[in-house]
């Protein structure tokens, strides 16, 4: 299994996570791939990373390069070996529209949401009260129906980073309970 290099979108979120306040913060990188988005919490401040991915090879590489912190690698498909209650989760979720899922780390099914939409009904259980989601979509996904589901679940949710590319809007958008 191959190991989504940073493109874009990774660096977006990147930019939307490096803005926020995480000091003292317990983290989630869903989806955690290269590990960008583990190494921004990390230099935002926070007290603990923990980095979740359905590839073993990704979360092996990652282990090396936190040596010392206090950082944890758990391999699962989203949230069926996660446990506990984070501060902070930023998901970067395979969001390309497909016919069906031959690249778990890019297709996204059918209006690229098959992924996104079975995130968004689990993340609540694992977020604490005043916690704060960013979660990247395209728009291919329909944004303004995602922030809808988010806000409907009882969060104020907006998009507070974008980006334009030729074929597609990449949209960051920042939910809190």
């Amino acid at each position: 299994m191959e190991i989504y290099s940073p493109a874009e979108d990774s660096w977006l979120l990147e930019e939307a996570i490096l803005k926020e306040n995480l000091k003292g913060k317990n983290c989630l990188d869903m989806g955690t791939g290269s590990g960008i988005q583990s190494r921004a919490m990390m230099k935002a401040g926070a007290k603990k990373v923990t980095a979740v991915d359905i590839n073993p090879e990704a979360l092996e590489r990652l282990k090396t390069q936190f040596v010392g912190q206090n950082f944890e690698a758990i391999r699962s498909d989203l949230f069926n070996n996660v446990k506990g209650k984070f501060d902070f989760i930023a998901f970067n979720p395979p969001y390309v529209p497909s016919e069906g899922i031959k690249w778990k780390d890019t297709d996204g099914g059918k209006k690229g949401r098959a992924v996104i939409d079975v995130f968004i009904k689990e993340f609540p259980k694992v977020l604490v009260g005043g916690g704060v989601l960013l979660l990247l979509v395209s728009s291919h996904n329909n944004e303004k129906e995602i922030i809808e589901l988010l806000n409907k679940k009882g969060f104020v949710s907006q998009i507070i980073l974008e980006k334009k590319l030729f074929f597609e809007k990449l949209f960051v958008i920042r939910s809190e309970r």
